[in-house]
């Protein structure tokens, strides 16, 4: 217990003779005024350049000539990230250089550490260069709507080293590029819009059929995001109390749900002008004795 209080003692009178020291003292705070300084100017430098850089891009995309703008978000986002890391490095070795330290030294003496240092890097470096072969082979782009690793929604952002996706819930989900073993792009191609709709037994078929058709050549001339169909395939199945008709349409990426729920409107507007019912589940109970 003593020893402690004498520790304790020590340490106030050590720090007492350096409050005593102006010298010491102007030192010190120069370095912090220091560090501050180079902080300050490292993130003014990370917003000047990022704004440069969304200046170059929107420039671009201005231009007449015919760009992927999906993969043009996605580059820009991986050049503002690398820019962002290189800043933070040149302000870490100044902020070194500052309390003396010559960087050239430490890293020509770092070979002794480098085997653990790279070891210990693996991740990073795997992630740095998954994400350029995603950027490169056009994997996926910002805005597209994929499944990463069984994770859906819509890529927000993808950076140098984690890939953020935000799902339809609001979440944001952060994958670090090396970490993606499967990848299902939803947005390439054409997307699939799939309606089933059900008559009643009663019903003719053949005139429920007509029907459909009729709304879903309606429907393709006034939806420019339908680009085949809607096709009406028939009868698909034979419910409790109903037939089910399924159709299909082709649309444009992103664009099927919103389809669906304007075929579904179109249908079951067209069935009640026409008179055609749609089931409900019934029970029939038959009573015996009146029988």
């Amino acid at each position: 217990m003593i020893e402690a209080f004498n520790r304790i003692g020590d340490s106030l009178m050590e720090t007492w003779e350096f409050l005593k020291n102006p010298e010491q003292i102007s030192v010190f705070l120069g370095s912090i005024i220091n560090i501050i300084f180079i902080l300050a100017i490292a993130k003014i430098s990370i917003k000047l350049l990022h704004a440069i850089i969304n200046q170059f891009f929107t420039s671009q995309q201005n231009l007449k000539l015919k760009v992927d703008a999906a993969r043009m978000d996605t580059l820009k986002g991986l050049i503002k990230s690398v820019v962002k890391y290189i800043i933070y490095f040149i302000a870490f070795t100044s902020i070194i250089e500052s309390f003396g330290v010559q960087v050239g030294a430490l890293i020509a003496t770092a070979g002794v550490g480098g085997l653990a240092f790279g070891f210990g890097a693996q991740n990073l470096v795997r992630d740095v260069i998954t994400g350029f072969f995603i950027l490169f082979e056009d994997q996926f782009s910002v805005g597209d709507y994929v499944e990463i690793n069984s994770t859906g929604g819509i890529i927000e952002e993808m950076a140098l080293r984690v890939t953020k996706i935000r799902d339809f819930n609001g979440d944001l989900h952060i994958i670090p590029n090396g970490q993606i073993a499967s990848v299902t792009n939803k947005s390439h191609g054409k997307m699939r819009a799939w309606v089933n709709i059900s008559i009643a037994y009663e019903e003719d078929i053949d005139r429920a059929i007509e029907v459909l058709n009729n709304v879903s050549e309606k429907l393709k001339e006034e939806n420019p995001a339908i680009i085949e169909g809607p096709t009406v395939l028939g009868v698909t199945d034979l419910g409790d109390s109903d037939v089910v008709i399924s159709t299909m349409a082709k649309t444009l990426p992103m664009e099927q749900w919103a389809v669906e729920r304007m075929m579904r409107k179109a249908f079951k507007q067209a069935f009640d002008q026409h008179g055609i019912e749609i089931p409900y589940p019934r029970r029939v109970v038959i009573n015996k004795e009146n029988k």
